[in-house]
């Protein structure tokens, strides 16, 4: 019987993870993550995988395990409600999230969702599924493997190997081992950092700064980080009971994501410590801190519009400190210096820069070192590098070949991609579909390549709406044209412009007329092409053209 492997999302990528693995009609898919746009990606809100073989094989899924809680695993698991149903296995942390998305979506009644922990056992029949606890800039994170007739599959899920980790959650190195001992006959593994030489530094190590730059500010201290990482948040917590801060919470993530934390037990923060937004500026600088979202140069978030004054509630003054307690994810660099620069407008004292500078940030994410150590103990058949960009996934294949996988046995695959395995041998020779669905405001997939052309042509070049009116029974002109001009060129400092189009377009109904020619469809592309040509002869740009007729 066959084996199958294959990612939907998370390969030559960061974000959107999912992964599934097939044995026989048994489907398991691991993670269903979101990724935010870029800028060329005008209106779009978020990015999801493609689902189209799960849609086709709905009746075969076995269920969706979640690794961890990070919006890049969890994003796209409303979605995947609104076209499938299936368990959700996931632990307690991450299930209090996804239920924080799933009531938002109103998707929540009737969802099937089930609590796992690093020692419970999954029983499907021909396949089993077991768990590690790993360490990673969340709770609650495990890796996964299945235990297949043809051999165990593991997913390391999003790991490093952190020896004193700031929750005290180990990883379980020694299951670890013995799975490797155990035999794996496939390894997917992240390749985040597999640039990065070294093992990461432990997040301990950002206790000790950020309690001396809260010993040193006068004013009031702002730290911006991901509302996710709940092992940073507690040590922002700690550094303010040092100093004596009370704690407000700016950002509707940070909000719903620390609630949950306290409620589920992975955050302690003292009564009273927490206070609302609308009493920080009435209370003395020094005895406040906040922390908020929008480390990452989002218009919209707390950050971004504290910088430019925007935060109904809270100001930055002169004298404040404001630490970022996160390295931008590679493109989000210019909307992160821009903040920067409106808070030094402000007059406060900035603390950012990479990790390794500040010493305010460690990545979740591991280096070479802890790579080369999860190859080490799992000692794969087969290795299928995941989560990263081409590149990473390049050197994470150097990586394993240097601690022993056999050159060739490594697959850098694209999503769709198939690793089938069947007698203990592995190739790649099919694909299926696999893309991108894009989220505009609460539709799925209505917005695809040809709605994004339009929208950038509109907004590089503009539009120009030409309205005519045809008499139904003798086919002549009876009123018009009349060009109006949006984003295009401003019609008063335009007008020989506008009357030169005006004429080719009475030219041209009159000709196709003449010609017998009468459907509209035919007589608006006419228009379209002859105002197009004679608009790039004189402009060299190409406004959208939107013929209307109006017959009466």
């Amino acid at each position: 019987m066959t084996l199958s492997i294959f990612a939907l999302g998370g390969i030559n990528e960061i974000g959107k993870n999912m992964y599934v693995v097939q044995y026989e009609d048994d489907i398991f898919v691991i993670d269903c993550g979101g990724k935010f746009p870029d800028e060329s990606l005008l209106g779009i809100d978020l990015i999801i995988p493609e689902m189209t073989y799960l849609e086709e094989n709905r009746e075969k899924i076995r269920g969706l395990i979640v690794t961890h809680g990070h919006e890049d695993h969890i994003g796209g698991v409303p979605y995947f409600f609104k076209k499938l149903k299936a368990p959700v296995y996931a632990t307690d942390f991450t299930l209090g999230l996804i239920e924080l998305k799933l009531s938002e979506h109103k998707l929540l009644r009737g969802t099937e969702l089930k609590k796992i922990y690093s020692d419970s056992v999954l029983d499907f029949g021909k396949v089993k599924v077991s768990f590690f606890k790993v360490s990673h800039s969340i709770p609650d994170c495990l890796g996964i493997v299945f235990h297949t007739p043809e051999g165990n599959v593991v997913h390391t899920g999003d790991f490093k190997f952190d020896l004193t980790p700031a929750n005290d959650e180990q990883s379980e190195i020694h299951k670890m081992a013995k799975i490797g001992t155990e035999g794996v006959l496939a390894l997917l593994s992240e390749s985040t950092n597999a640039e990065r030489t070294g093992l990461t530094p432990s997040e301990r190590m950002v206790a000790g700064h950020l309690e001396e730059a809260f010993m040193k500010a006068d004013g009031k201290i702002f730290v911006s980080t991901f509302a996710s990482n709940v092992n940073r948040v507690q040590q922002v917590v700690e550094a303010a009971i040092k100093t004596d801060r009370k704690l407000a919470l700016l950002g509707r993530s940070m909000v719903n994501v620390v609630d949950v934390a306290i409620e589920r037990g992975y955050l302690n923060v003292p009564e009273g410590m927490l206070i609302q937004p609308q009493v920080v500026d009435q209370l003395d600088p020094g005895k406040v801190a906040i922390l908020c979202t929008g480390s990452q140069g989002e218009p919209m978030a707390a950050l971004s519009r504290l910088s430019t004054g925007n935060y109904r509630d809270v100001n930055i003054y002169p004298g404040d400190t404001v630490i970022m307690a996160a390295s931008p994810i590679p493109g989000n660099e210019k909307d992160v210096s821009k903040i920067i620069d409106n808070l030094f407008k402000l007059g406060a004292k900035v603390i950012y820069g990479s990790g390794s500078t500040t010493g305010m940030h460690v990545s979740g994410h591991g280096y070479q070192e802890d790579l080369k150590l999860m190859l080490t103990l799992m000692k794969p058949k087969y290795f299928i590098p995941i989560h990263g960009e081409y590149r990473m996934l390049h050197h994470h294949r150097l990586l394993a070949e240097s601690v022993g996988v056999e050159r060739g046995h490594t697959f850098i695959i694209k999503n769709g991609d198939i690793v089938d395995i069947e007698n203990g041998e592995a190739r790649q020779t099919r694909n299926i579909p696999a893309g991108d669905t894009y989220m505009d405001g609460v539709s799925v997939g209505d917005v695809g390549e040809i709605v994004l052309r339009d929208r950038k042509q509109l907004s590089e070049d503009g539009m120009l709406v030409i309205v005519l009116t045809l008499s139904k029974a003798e086919r002549k002109i009876i009123s018009g044209p009349d060009t109006i001009s949006r984003g295009f060129v401003f019609v008063k400092n335009s007008e020989d412009l506008m009357r030169d189009v005006n004429n080719i377009v009475t030219k041209t109904v009159t000709e196709l007329q003449e010609d017998n020619v009468h459907r509209w469809n035919v007589i608006k592309q006419g228009i379209k092409k002859a105002v197009g040509q004679h608009i790039f002869q004189q402009t060299r740009r190409k406004p959208m053209i939107l013929p209307i007729i109006i017959e009466i």
